[in-house]
């Protein structure tokens, strides 16, 4: 009997001093928003996100108008370590720019990039949320170390291909008269889970393009919410600033979970300047395999607590 109590009590500090890595049970996917989440999907897991999507713009000072579609794939690999990520980026776009004397149609990669993503900091790793075993309200509640946000850090390089309409060398998009080009790409991933995961705030500060003649920075912030274990919500700001290009964009959307590894999603935005204006909408499907993950789990080191239950366990087991 007293062994019995010895490992009981052992067992009951034991579990909750075990975390897990980045891996979760259920597809997180970026879709549909722009934003790089923080947490890497998890080793030799395979994740693809992609989508089709319509867009319309007007220019009033440079007097066009242009409609198309595109379609956008996000393929990520954890690979090596739980906490890094391969990440491939991909849009192709065509569109149709009229004007009052002419029509040009267009068609190429808008977006090429390949990168990889790693987890700086991580609020939760040695760290567990004490448990309220007489009172649920007091467990819900707002705790303050949700502001520590998860930190990570991408690294990438764009490839624009040779006389590329969408080159970000290009001032003029009915034009093709650049070579193919590279150039690197950098951002800063902040992630905060609130209220007990039910809200996810995501904030993506980039600096792409650097080394060229028109570099371009920008910010982008969105806030997604859980409404039940099927469907979720987001909205979205996103800033660019270059000498090339500018723009202010809001969108929104949502998300239905299909099965523990498949999801699909809709979403609409605009942009808030003329120059162009734009709105733009889609749908988009996320698919992972996660058939060779191994689980991973990290001790988590004992408070005072869980060692002084340990000392009890032991005097126990002693008699």
């Amino acid at each position: 009997m007293r062994k019995f109590k010895s490992f009981l009590v052992a067992a009951l500090f034991a579990i909750p001093s075990i975390q897990y890595a980045q891996y979760t049970d259920e597809i997180n996917s970026n879709r549909p928003g722009e934003t790089m989440s923080a947490f890497a999907v998890g080793k030799s897991v395979i994740q693809v996100e992609t989508g089709v999507y319509g867009i319309n713009q007007k220019h009033n000072l440079l007097g066009y108008d242009a409609n198309g579609f595109g379609l956008d794939a996000t393929l990520r690999w954890g690979l090596f370590l739980e906490r890094l990520e391969l990440i491939a980026d991909i849009q192709y776009q065509n569109e149709t720019y009229t004007s009052l004397f002419s029509k040009t149609a267009i068609a190429d990669f808008k977006q090429l990039v390949l990168g990889a993503k790693y987890l700086i900091y991580d609020p939760n790793k040695n760290y567990k949320k004490k448990v309220n075993l007489y009172s649920w309200k007091a467990n819900k509640a707002f705790y303050w170390r949700q502001l520590i946000p998860a930190v990570s850090g991408f690294v990438g390089v764009n490839y624009s291909a040779e006389n590329n309409p969408y080159a970000f060398s290009n001032r003029n998009p009915t034009e093709s008269r650049y070579p193919a080009q590279f150039s690197p790409k950098a951002m800063l991933i902040t992630q905060n889970n609130l209220g007990d995961g039910r809200w996810v705030l995501v904030s993506n500060f980039t600096a792409d393009y650097i080394g060229t003649d028109f570099p371009s920075y920008g910010y982008a912030v969105t806030l997604t919410r859980g409404f039940n274990n099927k469907w979720s919500g987001f909205v979205e700001n996103q800033g660019i600033k270059s000498d090339l290009y500018a723009d202010a964009i809001v969108r929104g959307g949502a998300a239905y979970l299909l099965n523990k590894n498949m999801q699909v999603d809709a979403s609409i935005g605009t942009s808030l300047k003329e120059t162009p204006s734009a709105l733009f909408g889609g749908i988009g499907f996320s698919w992972r395999y996660d058939g060779k993950y191994k689980e991973v789990r990290i001790d988590v080191e004992p408070d005072k607590k869980e060692a002084k239950a340990k000392k009890v366990a032991k005097k126990i087991k002693k008699g």
